[in-house]
């Protein structure tokens, strides 16, 4: 047996364990041989194969936890000072919008299932917000109505065109989304209960999620939706920077 055919059959062997979740997550299966089997690991189409799934897993999992410093923010502070409940209902829009064109699509996972932990996330921010403003059970309903909203969005019942039409406007909802929040913090002179851990994780999410949604959906108009989206998120995070050592006025007058 040749050398390089006894090197092949070796890592082969070595990744064996491995394959069955390579295969299911990172990689099909001829960049798997390209790489594990020739030794091949600078094959630039692979790559961008790997790096994107990668980057997708990575986001996902930081989504499961991107929002919960704000959401801890709120509780310690029991005040929902400077967060502006138009901007997370735009927002809240803008993620819904993304989970049901991805799903009518049949996009993989990877490329879009951070939507599903935002969701949450976003929607328990809006539930606090009017909780703090003594507005329980406005919230409360504002949960259900949400719930019964998304069903009926994501059954056989909803034309695939209101889906599409629903996607095309999350740039104008996330334009006027962060702008109504920024407005606030220019208003408020601080960016108030504003969690900077949640705002620099959206950023950076949303920066990878280009590369990501051009690589494994090829679609323009996800990519679109998320070059807006960095853009506004960035105006946030240079505010926070900005406004860093201006606390609430409440914090002031204490």
């Amino acid at each position: 047996m040749a050398a390089a055919d006894m090197a092949a059959v070796k890592g082969s062997s070595f990744m064996e364990p491995l394959r069955g979740l390579l295969l299911t997550y990172l990689m099909p299966e001829s960049c798997y041989d390209e790489f594990f089997l020739n030794f091949n690991f600078l094959d630039v189409p692979c790559l961008k194969v790997v790096v994107s799934k990668g980057l997708g897993i990575g986001i996902i999992l930081g989504s499961v936890l991107v929002k919960l410093p704000q959401i801890l923010k709120l509780v310690g502070a029991s005040s929902a000072e400077g967060l502006s409940l138009n901007s997370v209902l735009l927002e809240l829009v803008a993620i819904t919008g993304t989970m049901a064109y991805s799903i009518l699509n049949k996009f993989p996972f990877s490329a879009w299932g951070e939507a599903l932990f935002l969701m949450v996330q976003t929607l328990t921010i809006g539930f606090l917000i009017l909780h703090y403003n003594q507005k329980t059970s406005r919230g409360v309903l504002f949960v259900l109505v949400y719930g019964a909203a998304l069903a009926v969005l994501l059954s056989p019942v909803t034309p695939p065109a209101l889906i599409t039409a629903l996607q095309a406007s999350n740039m104008p909802a996330i334009v006027v989304g962060r702008l109504i929040q920024a407005m606030a913090n220019f208003q408020n002179g601080h960016t108030g209960q504003l969690s900077a851990v949640s705002a620099f994780l959206l950023f950076a999410g949303s920066l990878a999620r280009i590369f990501t949604s051009l690589q494994e959906t090829g679609d323009a108009l996800m990519a679109l939706t998320y070059v807006i989206s960095s853009s506004c998120n960035g105006i946030l995070v240079l505010q926070l920077l900005y406004y860093w050592n201006c606390p609430p006025a409440k914090a002031k007058a204490e």
